[in-house]
């Protein structure tokens, strides 16, 4: 069973590609025009063990908004696209990162039902040159809604005694530990023989 999706966006604003296969080894080929944004797609085919390609030409002369956006909103419909039926999946899939003084947990049911809850501390309003820290949440927001997902992203723990969060370990660690809840959620299960797993009998 192939479980593989391509999704293009192409609005007056952005023209997205993305190409994914749930059955990967994380290869990966990326490019929005933001980096640090780039940084954090590699972190979803890496840990996610995907395949993913993702292409974007926006409109970066006015800022990164919807540049993100809308490729979160492509991203999120390959998901739901390579998902298919869900029979068969183990639909949830949780985990904890730690990545150096931060802490974030991701939780995800992949339950046709769309709702993000996103928790994280007040942090620097970018991330290098292009990323504004405040877009974290609405790619979360955009991604969860178009693969028709729940999603709970919590930051734990986000700065030492004393210090003030590091926004690049905040967000970094976010991608991370979604992904790597992705990856348990969409793992087939040996024992679930095909089926749906839902007592309504669909996702």
């Amino acid at each position: 069973m192939s479980r593989t999706a391509r999704v293009e966006r192409i609005t007056k604003e952005t023209k997205v590609l993305v190409e994914i296969d749930l059955d990967g080894t994380g290869a990966v080929e990326i490019s929005t025009g933001v980096g640090f944004y780039d940084h954090m797609l590699h972190q979803i085919a890496r840990h996610g063990g995907f395949d993913l390609t993702v292409q974007t030409v926006g409109d970066l002369e006015i800022d990164a908004h919807h540049t993100m956006e809308d490729t979160a909103l492509a991203l999120g419909a390959a998901f739901d696209q390579a998902l298919g039926d869900k029979a068969g999946i183990r639909r949830y899939g949780s985990a904890v990162v730690p990545m150096d003084e931060v802490l974030v947990r991701a939780a995800v049911d992949l339950s046709g039902r769309p709702y993000v809850v996103h928790d994280e501390p007040l942090l620097a309003p970018y991330i290098g040159p292009v990323y504004p820290t405040s877009m974290t949440r609405h790619i979360w927001e955009s991604f969860g809604q178009a693969a028709r997902i729940t999603l709970h992203v919590d930051v734990l723990r986000a700065a030492r005694p004393g210090g003030h969060p590091d926004a690049h370990h905040v967000v970094e660690a976010q991608f991370k530990a979604v992904s790597r809840a992705l990856r348990e959620a969409t793992a087939l299960d040996p024992r679930a023989a095909g089926a749906i797993p839902s007592t309504k009998g669909a996702l």
